[in-house]
């Protein structure tokens, strides 16, 4: 709305409820005000209900007893955890990690033009090698915002999973490329930790990064 009337409005401070009343000032004309001050209402209650929400699904999740153990993941807080474990439902489902991440859309889609050719009358491989195309796009995006979530977030912040980012940034990959890796390897460790029901060991990741 703000931005409608060529009034800028970046960052959180037109949502603040003690700066709302200097926001609605800007507005030119008392029926625009009147508006603004509904949607401030309207935000007010969703923000409750959000809470709300967020109580009653981490309430849920704690029901299931591999919560406990995927809490100790690094970065998979209750809510990330409790979207996993509704979304995954069993670690079963997953025969191995791949499939995990074909479900999650970080798996690799690679692809190879002239695979087959003629030689000798006889139709053979061309020996070309595939090349990458990108992540599969048949997959649910949930589970992917939850993997790549926790991935942004460990990348930035000091810990074992930052380590293996800073690992693989040094060995010359790209930060993106870093990211999406660390996000396989967390999706990895959750299915390997949720079928096994063996704590996160820190130190096995550290003899991956050396």
């Amino acid at each position: 709305m703000y931005r409608s009337w060529g009034i800028p409005c970046a960052g959180r401070a037109a949502y603040a409820p003690s700066q709302r009343k200097d926001w609605l000032e800007r507005l030119p004309e008392a029926g625009i005000r009147r508006r603004g001050d509904h949607l401030y209402e309207q935000l007010d209650h969703l923000r409750s209900l959000r809470q709300q929400a967020r109580k009653e699904l981490i309430a849920e999740s704690r029901k299931h007893s591999a919560s406990a153990l995927l809490r100790q993941i690094p970065w998979l807080g209750p809510i990330r955890v409790a979207l996993a474990v509704a979304l995954m439902q069993t670690p079963h489902r997953f025969r191995t990690k791949r499939q995990l991440w074909a479900y999650s859309g970080l798996a690799l889609e690679t692809r190879v033009s002239g695979e087959y050719r003629y030689a000798n009358g006889e139709l053979q491989r061309s020996g070309k090698r595939s090349s990458p195309r990108g992540l599969n796009d048949n997959h649910n995006h949930d589970p992917k915002n939850v993997f790549k979530g926790a991935a942004t977030r460990a990348s930035a912040s000091p810990g074992p999973f930052q380590d293996f980012y800073n690992g693989l940034v040094a060995k010359s990959m790209r930060p993106s490329m870093a990211r999406l890796t660390l996000a396989r390897k967390i999706a990895a460790i959750t299915l390997a930790v949720w079928k096994k029901g063996d704590p996160f060991d820190r130190n096995q990741l550290k003899s991956q990064i050396a």
